[in-house]
């Protein structure tokens, strides 16, 4: 059975805003992330995650500044199928993607039955839905030395305590820590 994994980027203060994170996402932290991939089944969106992501990784090539680690990134998660949650969006451009209408609990519930590795999760606002449930197996916080002061908090609107097992940790060069937690309920 597959299990619902969490990687998110976030600053010191918990905002989860990909725009802030600039000098930090460096080839180390995507030859990490690339490492993730390598035992990701499929990778979940909500539409606005999908969006973002979808208007640079497919042409990530096109990058004159692209290195040789953000291009490995690019093709593994190109080539990685994709389901984006979305009642407004009316077609996928990015290869390997489907967009799905229906319930997301059902749906994700459905792709761990079919999966044997990970399903990943991409996006705060799906995330948050789906942390309300208490249906995230795994949690990769990968926090970067930046106080953002405003955006988004990644744990907003949470009403309900979640008990977390810290299993590794990880210091980069550029000062970014990735902290991996189980859920306490499967740890």
């Amino acid at each position: 059975m597959g299990r619902l994994i969490l990687a998110i980027n976030m600053s010191l203060d918990g905002f989860a805003d990909h725009t802030l994170f600039g000098a930090t996402a460096d080839d180390e932290m995507h030859d990490f992330f690339s490492g993730l991939l390598d035992v990701t089944d499929i990778e979940v969106f909500g539409r606005t995650t999908y969006q973002l992501m979808e208007a640079y990784w497919p042409r990530a090539h096109e990058d004159p500044r692209a290195s040789k680690s953000t291009l490995n990134f690019a093709a593994r998660f190109n080539a990685i199928p994709k389901v984006v949650f979305s009642s407004t969006l009316q077609k996928a451009e990015w290869n390997n993607t489907r967009i799905a209408t229906t319930n997301m609990v059902d749906e994700v519930a459905s792709l761990k039955l079919r999966s044997g590795g990970n399903i990943a999760l991409g996006g705060i606002n799906i995330s948050q839905q789906f942390m309300k449930l208490g249906l995230i197996d795994e949690y990769w916080l990968v926090v970067h030395p930046v106080v953002a002061g405003k955006g988004k908090r990644l744990f907003d609107g949470l009403s309900e305590k979640i008990d977390l097992k810290l299993v590794d940790t990880k210091v980069f060069r550029s000062g970014v820590v990735v902290l991996h937690y189980l859920d306490g309920k499967s740890a």
